[in-house]
Order: structure tokens, then sequence, then C-alpha cells
């Protein structure tokens, strides 16, 4: 179909000569009218006008048509994405809103006029190569943002067949975007990796930051924390300049998502503080979104609820607005992460299918591995540990599969832990754990090789209960030593409060002096964990203090094994969910008339 901005680029006139112009040939019954200001040619009378068209028309007249109709299409292509992203380094001071009512209007207009851009450009050869690179920079966010692919990829052999400069670069760039997009890690890695040497070679900083930030963010999806805050970092060493400053906006946020798995929470929220502003500043809707969505996450590791639902509803109703069908995804499987965090699995459960369904329509590969790694948690939480199991076991394979090593040791650590508990619950026992503890010490080696400290104390003290229950209470005591040594690394009081409450269940059958010494050393430490109290504190340690130091004050029999297990004195999920950390300035929300 045609609209009324089409054909005025190609008459050299304005819009209400073009109308004119389709109406009458509506009337002649040469073209359709569609709805609005869009037409429709007919087959047979496209191919009669496209045979006048070379036997009649001047080919200068037509290459200047054809000119004028990329330009058009370019300035309004781009229009239409920086509503949506913002004022970033490829349309800042470039394009402005080019007469469209809403946001809502300006995305139909693109959606209706899509195909027929990629056909135009087909047939660039002639026309100026910036207003072609504009286009296609455009057309190829767009692709991103609709979850066009398979566009996307015509798009690439397109640019492949007729350049191998700046146009080239700029769509093998989000070809690496889309292959991240797909779970495609190592792919998206190699071609990222060659567009960060490309642009740096024609010595074009910005868009070496804008790949070096995509880079980034693909190895932060592969678990390689340490080389993705590095590679992030560089980008944002380029994106210094006042001009740059939503390029910015865009590393920074992506670097707090790094940040906060790697459990420096203070600093993730300083960062997305920094963000927002700079989003906002930008008139980026899509940046604010996933900045709202990156601090709901943040909340969540620091237990507060309902922030954490009211960033990822925020980030919901944005993603709607620009029409991010990705984005709305993951933020229903967040919204499904703070109900199983407050401890209502039924809703969760709801959302979680939802949201899996979505990935699955967006062929989105690591959304669907990370919805199946809480759905699992979901199913636990609401009694069904065989199903539990099955979809922590998908997802394990998932994560395996795209090469996701931080995902891979956390569906691990669960899949170990569930299986466990399963084991005992049918045996009375641990004794029977074999299988699990394989898969806590490879969660364990996994967090240990990519530098997640939380990740690698709450595996040890799995590890622990697993020893403690087959009678190998001092291995168990070590472990525990060294999960507070690690909690302590980064500064989790809440974690390093449970690994010494175990410590203390475990010294009366693990002390050199004996039991009676050993039971004296654990009421002297539970006395003072007890007395120790802090804001980050787990409630349910303290109800498990009390009744441990009931137990210790009636003596502990040898022969009757360590009971912590048995007597439900232990952490459960829900005390590994939450980071006992510092979290020092945070974000000054908006008011709800504000966003």
């Amino acid at each position: 179909s045609l609209g009324a901005a089409a054909a005025a680029a190609l008459l050299a006139a304005d819009e209400r000569e073009a109308g004119r112009r389709l109406t009458e040939l509506t009337r002649a019954g040469l073209l359709t009218h569609v709805r609005g200001s869009r037409y429709r040619l007919h087959d047979l009378v496209r191919g009669f006008a496209l045979a006048r068209l070379l036997d009649e028309e001047d080919p200068a007249e037509r290459a200047a048509a054809h000119e004028r109709l990329l330009t058009s299409y370019a300035e309004l292509a781009n229009a239409v994405i920086r509503m949506v992203d913002g004022k970033m380094s490829t349309r800042a001071g470039q394009f402005g809103a080019h007469g469209f009512g809403s946001l809502d209007s300006a995305l139909r207009w693109l959606d209706d006029e899509s195909s027929f851009i990629t056909s135009a450009l087909r047939h660039s050869e002639g026309v100026d190569q910036s207003t072609v690179l504009n286009l296609l920079g455009a057309l190829c966010d767009y692709c991103l943002l609709r979850g066009d692919l398979y566009r996307l990829g015509e798009i690439s052999e397109l640019t492949q067949s007729v350049d191998q400069g700046l146009m080239e670069r700029s769509v093998q760039w989000r070809t690496g975007i889309a292959a991240r997009q797909l779970g495609e890690l190592d792919k998206a890695r190699t071609t990222l990796s060659s567009v960060v040497g490309l642009y740096r070679e024609a010595h074009n900083d910005a868009g070496a930051a804008l790949a070096l930030c995509s880079l980034g963010i693909t190895l932060h999806h592969q678990g390689n924390l340490r080389e993705a805050a590095a590679r992030l970092g560089e980008a944002l060493d380029l994106q210094a300049s006042p001009e740059q400053a939503e390029d910015r906006a865009w590393t920074l946020h992506a670097l707090a998502a790094v940040e906060r798995d790697r459990g420096n929470l203070a600093r993730a929220l300083t960062l997305l503080d920094t963000a927002l502003a700079l989003h906002r500043e930008g008139e980026s809707l899509h940046g604010e979104a996933w900045t709202r969505f990156q601090l709901g996450q943040v909340r969540l590791r620091t237990g507060e609820v309902a922030a954490a639902e009211e960033s990822l509803s925020t980030a919901l109703e944005l993603y709607g607005r620009t029409r991010d069908s990705r984005g709305e995804a993951w933020a229903i499987t967040q919204l499904a992460r703070a109900r199983l965090l407050d401890g209502d699995p039924g809703p969760a459960l709801e959302q979680l299918r939802d949201a899996l369904a979505r990935h699955r329509d967006n062929e989105d590969a690591r959304g669907e591995a990370w919805t199946l790694y809480y759905l699992g948690q979901a199913l636990e939480e609401d009694g069904d540990a065989v199903e539990a199991v099955r979809e922590l076991e998908r997802a394990r394979t998932m994560f395996s599969r795209m090469r996701d090593v931080y995902g891979l040791a956390c569906a691990r650590h669960h899949s170990g832990r569930v299986t466990r508990d399963q084991r005992a619950a049918q045996t009375g026992n641990l004794r029977n754990s074999g299988f699990a503890r394989q898969l806590l010490m490879d969660a364990r080696a996994d967090f240990r090789r990519i530098g997640v400290a939380h990740g690698e104390a709450w595996a040890c003290l799995e590890l622990a209960l697993i020893d403690a229950g087959n009678g190998r209470a001092a291995q168990a005591l070590t472990l525990c030593g060294e999960a507070a040594e690690l909690f302590a690394s980064y500064g989790d009081e809440r974690g390093r409060d449970w690994a010494r409450f175990l410590r203390c269940t475990l010294l009366p059958y693990a002390s050199p002096g004996g039991s009676e010494v050993g039971t004296v050393v654990a009421q002297q430490e539970l006395a003072e964990l007890a007395a120790g109290h802090h804001p980050a504190r787990d409630s349910r340690l303290e109800r498990c203090a009390e009744a441990l130091a009931v137990v210790l004050q009636r003596g502990v029999d040898l022969e009757d094994g360590w009971q912590a297990w048995r007597l439900g004195l232990i952490p459960t999920r829900h005390s590994r969910e939450v980071l006992g950390v510092p979290v020092e300035g945070t974000p000054g929300e908006p008011s709800p008339s504000g966003v």
C-alpha cells in the first residue's frame, strides 16, 4: 500500500497535492482506498504503470524521485524511532516528531510502511549513502523493537550485496543484537566483537561505544560478569561527551544489571538513578522502560516487594506504549517473581505461564529459560516438587545450550536443592543425596568461575546441609566457614548470619573437645549472633535461633545425630533470594504524573 507522505515525496509536492492526486486516481479506478490516507494498486495496474514508467520517464527524474522517497522515509522512520529511543547519537538533534500526533500513530505508520520501505531499499543505487544509512538504521531498530528478525536478516543480506562500509557495520551491529535475543550468545559475541573492531578501524568512537555496550550485555547474558563490566566501562569512557548522554544512559543501566548480579546493589542503584535522569532528558520512553525494569529487579534483591512491583508495573506500561512485546514478557516474568517472593505462588504460576507463552511467541530463548527457572520455584512453593524439578531441568538444559553460565549455575543450584529435599521427604533423611550434591558442587564451581560470591556462598551452605545429614559434621563445618568468608567478602550480613547459625547447629557434633565443649561453644556463639541484630537479618533466623537455644539447653545426644534438618532449623529458598548488603542512596522516585 502507498501513503500520502510517500506520494508527496515522489511528486516533489506537499501532502495536500499528493492527496488530491491519489483521490483522482481512486475515482478513475486505478487505486483502491484502503483506509485513511493509504491506497493500494492492483497488481495489473502496477505492472502496466511500471512498463510506462520505464518507457516514458527520464531515468534522472526517476532516480531523483526515488531519492526523495527514501529521504522522506528516512526522516519519518527515524522520527518514529526517536520517539521510542530518545536522543541517541544516531538521531540526536536530527529528527523531530514530523507531525505525528502520538507515539501510537507514529508506530502504526511505521507498521504500515515497513514492507514498502524494505522494497524501496532494494533499488537505492545512486541515492545519497547517508540517507540510505539513516533509513537502514531506523528500519533495523524497528525490526528489533517488533521482533521481526526475519526482515532484519533480509536487510543484512541486502547491505552485504551492495556495500562493505559504514552501512554494513550498522546493520551487522543490529544483527548481533538479534542473535543475542534469539539466545545465540556465541554468535552474538563473535559478531559484536567484530563490529567493535570495524568501528575502531574507522575511528568512529560513538559507533564503537554502542557496539561495546551491546557486547557487554551479551557477555553479561553469558555469565561473564567481569568482562561484561570491563566492556561496558570502556563504552562509558567513550560516551563522556554531553552529545552522547542518551547513549551513556543505555550503558549505565546495562552496567547496573551486571553489578546487581555481582551483588553490588548500592552501585547498581546509583547507576540506575543516573540512567533514569539521562533517559528522561533524552526523551527515551524505551530507555526508561528498561531502567525501570532493572530497578525492579534490584528492589527484589533488597526484599522490597512493593517498590519492585511499582517499578516493574511502570516498565510494563512503558513497554506497552512502545509496543515492545519482548519487554512486556520480561516484565510479566519479574512481576511473577515478585509475587513468589511475597509468598503468593498461585498468581505467580498464572503470570509465569502467560510470560512463557509470550517469550516463545517472541522467539526469546533466554526469556523462556529464566521463566522456566522461576516456574520451577513457583511449583516448589506450591507443593509440586516433581514438576518443579522437571521445569528446573528444562531451564538448565536451555541455559547449557545457549552457554549462559550464570543461568546454568542458578538452575543447577535450585535443581540440586529441590532434588535433595524431594528425596529427603521420601526417605526421611538426607542420605540419598548424591545426585543433588553433584549439581550443587557444579553450581558452586560455576559461581566461583564467574565471580558471583553470593551464589557460591549459598551453594556452600546447601552442601553443608547434605554433609551434616550424612554424618560428615567436620566437612559441613568447614563449608559453613567458607560460606561465611564469601558472604563477608561483599558485605552480606543476612547470608553470614545463616552461615554462623548453621555452624552453631554443627559444633556439638564436630568439636575436637567433644560434645559438651562443642555445646558450650555453640551456646556462646549463638548468644553473640542473637545479640548482633541488624536490619538485614532474616526474621526466620531469629525464630530458629530461639529454638536452637532451647535444644542446646536440654543437651545434645550424639547417637541421635544432627537434628537441625528434622527440626526445620535451616534456611529456605526465601532466605537466599534477598541480599543483606548495605544499600546507600536510592534513586528518587517520580510522581506517577511525571512518568
